[in-house]
């Protein structure tokens, strides 16, 4: 124990935010930094990926074209790349979404088709009708026939479009209270109504296809201006689209009154039948320790309603800079430097699992994994994921990255393992000591995370840059560190319910077919 507590002082005297310690310069490390800054690729590259190609859900064709895109310029660094299948998906392609009004009025309105929905061969014209306020599912049943030929508004009508920012700068005290008073009763009571039906918000779009709907029309804000998660369709005949909470509420006035609006509604998309699905992964060899590995880690799949810029865009760019940078400066590292570009992560880390458990041998001999997947901001936060000596290698390794960076990381330790989220977590489950890098928020929750508004012009490019010069030098300390990392456990805090210690998560399996019934 004394020895546990001797080693911890000296990892906090190491680390960012205590005594500062004598920085000695490494050849290395100033050659990063300097490509980085220097001859950085992250703005044409992000062009590339994220103008050129766009987002990247799992299945489509522009998640193939991403990883072919990926493999040719990792070869053009001459480094070895490649496409690795682990599984299939529903293949599907996005198309074209209109949306308008054509009664009482004329207005094109801002929506599209969720993920997956399936395509029209032609536009529908029909009246709009909201889900009532029924007793209970029997009275539901007896409704459903009221749906047949008509699109349905099922989310409830937010009572305002201004963020509560917004509010809180604004607002008279009291305004802004009664505001969220009555915000939280309209949501109880939409629940409620939902609940109601018997059916679940998953399952319910489907009760409304069977009873012959046009179409499923939905409202996701994310809570600030412009902003809509969109996510997946659960119809597999009729279209499902999202519209701005503008135009969702305008819809829904105008049915509630009783003024009977029409919309024009033609969405196209391609069902591609059965796809491969993969992770794209590309190595420096190592040249001592070839079968010793440090990974650089970030999820390649995004959802679809904007670009996927700063998930995982931004990640992505992150770890093929600093890949490219490790070559140029670096190129015979001591242990092998893998970077894996994982696939499906948004459907359940299903590449980063079927990896960890279609390459043990890798696995059992990883020095560490960096991870980032958590919008464009620079690092500010690296925990330690619950491995007990996690702060001494993690300190040493620090030590070397340059102050303007090194002051923003707090840190924490052991910390907690990571049991979901991003694909770190998928090693950990194996015991693999692997860490996220955690960015600053720029409003990432509200304004980018799988939303419609997650594009190019979000991305801040000097912390994208500052992500990749740290990333660079973790991968270069951990190649070069003459000891093995520890994969001890700590032991982790009570559980609060069970009043026992808690449990290092699981290993869980990938989804290897998806999206099919």
């Amino acid at each position: 124990m004394k020895k546990y507590f001797r080693s911890l002082y000296l990892a906090l005297f190491l680390l960012p935010g205590s005594i500062a310690v004598a920085q000695t310069k490494d050849p290395v490390v100033e050659s990063i930094v300097k490509e980085a800054n220097e001859n950085s690729q992250l703005e044409k590259l992000a062009h590339e990926l994220i103008d050129v190609i766009g987002p990247r859900l799992v299945g489509t064709p522009q998640m193939k074209q991403a990883g072919d895109w990926a493999v040719a310029k990792y070869k053009d660094w001459n480094i070895s790349a490649r496409n690795e299948n682990w599984g299939e998906w529903r293949g599907w392609e996005r198309g074209i979404s209109h949306i308008d009004l054509v009664s009482p009025r004329t207005e094109s309105l801002e929506g599209m088709q969720l993920a997956w929905s399936p395509g029209m061969k032609k536009a529908v014209t029909a009246e709009l009708i909201i889900i009532p306020d029924l007793a209970d599912s029997t009275e539901f049943k007896k409704w459903l026939p009221a749906v047949k030929g008509k699109f349905v508004l099922i989310s409830m009508n937010q009572p305002t479009g201004r963020p509560d920012y917004n509010w809180q700068e604004f607002a008279k005290k009291e305004s802004f209270e009664k505001m969220k008073a009555d915000r939280a009763a309209q949501t109880e009571a939409w629940r409620n109504r939902i609940s109601k039906t018997g059916r679940s918000t998953r399952n319910l779009p489907v009760a409304l296809e069977k009873a012959g709907a046009a179409g499923v029309v939905t409202c996701n804000w994310s809570n600030g201006f412009g902003v809509n998660k969109i996510f997946a369709a659960y119809t597999k005949k009729i279209p499902t689209v999202d519209m701005s909470l503008e135009d969702y509420g305008l819809l829904y006035r105008l049915t509630e009154s009783g003024h009977k609006p029409k919309i024009r509604v033609q969405t196209e998309s391609k069902e591609k039948g059965v796809v491969p699905t993969f992770n794209t992964i590309a190595e420096i060899k190592g040249s001592e320790k070839p079968n010793e590995y440090v990974i650089l880690s970030a999820h390649f799949d995004s959802w679809d309603g904007g670009t996927g810029a700063t998930d995982n865009g931004t990640g992505t760019l992150t770890m093929m800079e600093a890949m490219r940078i490790l070559k140029k400066v670096y190129p015979n590292p001591k242990r092998t430097i893998l970077v894996g570009h994982w696939g499906s992560e948004e459907q359940g880390l299903n590449g980063s699992r079927a990896f960890v458990a279609d390459h043990p041998e890798v696995v059992q001999n990883v020095q560490a994994v960096f991870n980032q997947d958590n919008g464009t901001g620079r690092v500010v936060n690296l925990a330690g994921q619950g491995f007990l000596n996690s702060y001494e290698y993690l300190g040493r390794w620090l030590t070397q990255v340059p102050e303007e960076i090194r002051s923003q990381i707090q840190t924490s330790f052991p910390g907690s393992p990571g049991t979901g989220g991003s694909d770190f977590a998928s090693f950990v489950a194996a015991g693999v000591p692997a860490f996220s890098l955690s960015s600053l928020n720029w409003s990432y929750g509200t304004y980018t995370w799988h939303t419609n508004r997650d594009t190019y012009d979000k991305i801040v490019f000097d912390d994208v840059r500052s992500n990749a010069i740290l990333t660079a030098i973790l991968a270069y300390m951990a190649s070069e560190d003459p000891n093995k990392t520890s994969r001890d456990k700590a032991v982790l805090p009570i559980n609060s319910q069970t009043g026992q210690p808690g449990t290092w998560p699981e290993l869980r399996q990938p989804t290897r077919k998806g999206g099919l019934d």
